[in-house]
């Protein structure tokens, strides 16, 4: 699926384009950002990240081989060029330690749209809690492509406490591609509470609440929440499976995935659909029913 983002354009042109056609816009931004300069300086000095200044006062020779990257790499965030950023937060994300994501995540509030993304993804490794409670603000980004990867970074985090925020995005962002990405993200977290929301896409049905959905439902999004309800593996979602598989109207993608999830969560009554599916005239449909009726079938005799 990430085959799908686009590629962003250059950070000076991104931000010169803001200021000229919204003046008044571009300078609540700035004081948005500083705002979340400030909250993320806070969280630093709270979690004890300040204890990092002992790391940087330290002899070289004193220091671990780990510490050393992650100081090397720390030391690259401060540079002037965004690539230089960009690849510092990879690699700290690639170690995949906490004390390598606690390095990253001042970045969260770089100016550059592509520096904070990678910080999103480098702070997954710190708790689960802890970096779904850094990673939810940007959901509500203007940027399509940091709300579209914060919903990611939260999937990755596996925090059950990304699913309300996640839910509420998959039921009111206007844009497709955050629409999926949330539903993604609430299939790797697996929590049976996003069972209902994940349905009502595949049903068409308004979310609860006031907010309605801003944008069309895009088969995309559709595949996205019926894999994701296979993942969950909720037996509440099993109706409204079975009707996306029955009806031949649906896309085909949407109608195997919701072949495929039935498999997962393996309730005998949707059998009968499987069966009749494997005669659907896309190919692809009837072996993911097929194989969805092999994994019944295998969980019956065990």
């Amino acid at each position: 699926m990430r085959s799908r983002r686009a590629s962003m354009p250059a950070d000076n042109e991104l931000m010169n384009d803001f200021t000229l056609r919204d003046p008044v816009n571009h300078s609540f931004r700035l004081n948005e950002r500083r705002w979340m300069l400030i909250a993320i300086a806070a969280w630093v000095i709270a979690s004890g990240l300040a204890g990092m200044n002992d790391l940087v006062g330290q002899s070289p020779d004193r220091l671990t081989p780990i510490q050393r990257e992650i100081e090397k790499q720390r030391q690259r965030l401060a540079s002037a060029e965004v690539e230089e950023r960009r690849d510092g937060l990879m690699r700290l994300g690639n170690l995949h330690r906490p004390d390598a994501s606690r390095a990253a995540v001042t970045a969260l509030g770089d100016p550059s749209p592509i520096v904070r993304v990678a910080a999103a993804h480098a702070i997954v490794s710190l708790p689960a809690d802890e970096a779904a409670n850094l990673l939810v603000p940007l959901l509500q980004d203007k940027l399509e492509f940091i709300r579209r990867e914060g919903a990611y970074a939260l999937g990755e985090t596996r925090s059950r406490s990304a699913v309300t925020p996640l839910v509420d995005v998959l039921a009111t962002d206007k844009e497709a591609s955050v629409r999926a990405a949330a539903a993604i993200a609430l299939g790797r977290i697996g929590d049976p509470a996003a069972a209902s929301a994940l349905a009502r896409v595949l049903s068409g049905l308004p979310g609860k609440g006031k907010k309605k959905p801003k944008g069309e439902i895009d088969p995309f999004v559709m595949t996205a929440a019926a894999r994701s309800l296979g993942q969950v593996h909720s037996a509440a979602s099993v109706d409204v499976l079975i009707a996306t598989l029955s009806n031949e109207s649906v896309a085909a993608d949407v109608r195997r995935e919701a072949a495929a999830a039935l498999g997962q969560i393996g309730d005998s009554s949707a059998v009968p659909a499987l069966r009749a599916a494997l005669a659907s005239g896309d190919p692809y449909v009837s072996e993911a029913a097929r194989s969805a009726l092999w994994k019944l079938h295998a969980a019956a005799r065990n």
